[in-house]
């Protein structure tokens, strides 16, 4: 619904019927349990979901084809990969075998940090920032991103309730702020589905913790509550930390944060994930650290605003991670179909999986 209202048509009849389509097409399946396909020609294709760690309910998908020139032949399907140790999710596991896979590439010219690296740099991302009393803006897609960024947040606010970021400000009154329906929607769903997270998550509930509902969080719900509050933090550089989508600065809330907030130097744009070439997230990257400018609704932007990357939040495996779905398998395919990548990234996934003697080609080529 989200998509569609953003990038394709505002006709609220021509929305409700097309989700009414695709939800008579769903068909829910259960992990790890095989659901048999219509029979095409003398094929009996069944497939298989496996949690592939990237976002909630995400899978990976095993497609077991038998006819009778290939009995049993699988195709594994990566779909996104999560990457290892990333908050909430439990890592993927390799399938036991398969003849071809199909695997993204996303990150297949990189490695992330470490998580405990990873969690350091965001506190002393903050530190630094808040010193200014300005607001430190997230833009974060809403699932998966905004989730990963309160767990953590909620792990340093309990860490260091009580001690002092500055003169005047402590960790427990600083205020942090959800400002996207979509991203609220998906943050109870997470909630709701506890028996889906990972043993370190499930353990910090045992303690009494609640990792995505913490007294310092809040949420902003209707249109009017947010202009408020963009033009609030813009007039009174009241310290705050704010997550808006979308992750790439494309469209969305965030868009009026980045329009009021860019031009003051009290502020602070982190962005922690991949910023795609051509989007405004990319140019405000780009052009943040020189001083420059960005066009947002027509109207020229100063970044006067430090902008900050925090590497290591991807919800993607790097390059480490997607070697390990394949080499993990215990009868390796008899072919790598790389695809859904940059070419710098496929070509260097291509000869790290050359180098362990996997037959991988780049699709399309």
């Amino acid at each position: 619904e989200d998509a569609l209202k953003i990038g394709v048509t505002k006709d609220s009849k021509l929305i409700a019927a097309f989700l009414a389509k695709v939800q008579r097409l769903l068909v829910p399946c259960e992990f790890n349990c095989w659901t048999a396909l219509p029979a095409l020609g003398d094929a009996a294709p069944m497939l298989r979901f496996q949690p592939a760690g990237h976002i909630l309910g995400s899978a990976y998908v095993e497609l077991r084809q038998n006819t009778a020139a290939k009995q049993r032949y699988k195709t594994v399907f990566s779909g996104d990969l999560g990457a290892p140790y990333a908050p909430l999710l439990p890592a993927p596991k390799p399938p036991y075998a398969a003849d071809t896979v199909v695997i993204e590439s996303t990150y297949g010219d990189r490695l992330h940090d470490n998580r405990r690296e990873r969690i350091k740099r965001l506190e002393q991302v903050l530190l630094h920032a808040l010193q200014d009393n300005g607001t430190v803006l997230f833009p974060a897609f809403s699932i998966g991103r905004t989730q990963e960024l309160l767990y953590e947040l909620e792990a340093i606010v309990h860490r260091l309730r009580g001690q002092a970021i500055h003169q005047g400000l402590r960790w427990d009154e600083l205020q942090i702020i959800v400002d996207s329906p979509l991203a609220a929607k998906f943050t109870q769903a997470y909630d709701a589905l506890k028996s889906r997270w990972d043993k370190e998550a499930k353990q910090r509930v045992k303690q009494g913790r609640h990792p995505l509902s913490f007294e310092q969080l809040h949420t902003v719900d209707s249109h009017a509550q947010h202009i408020a509050l963009v033009h609030y933090l813009a007039s009174t550089r009241q310290p705050a930390i704010v997550i808006a989508a979308s992750g790439m600065c494309e469209g969305g809330r965030v868009v009026n944060y980045l329009s009021a907030l860019l031009p003051d130097a009290a502020h602070q744009v982190v962005f922690v994930g991949y910023q795609a070439r051509g989007t405004l997230g990319a140019q405000i990257q780009h052009y943040g650290p020189k001083g420059g400018y960005v066009d947002i609704d027509g109207s020229r932007i100063h970044i006067g605003a430090e902008i900050i990357t925090l590497s290591g939040y991807s919800a993607h495996a790097d390059q480490q991670g997607l070697l390990r779905f394949v080499l993990g398998m215990r009868k390796r395919p008899q072919q790598v179909r790389i695809v859904h990548g940059d070419n710098e990234a496929k070509q260097a996934l291509q000869q790290a999986f050359q180098q362990h003697g996997v037959n991988a080609v780049i699709a399309g080529q």
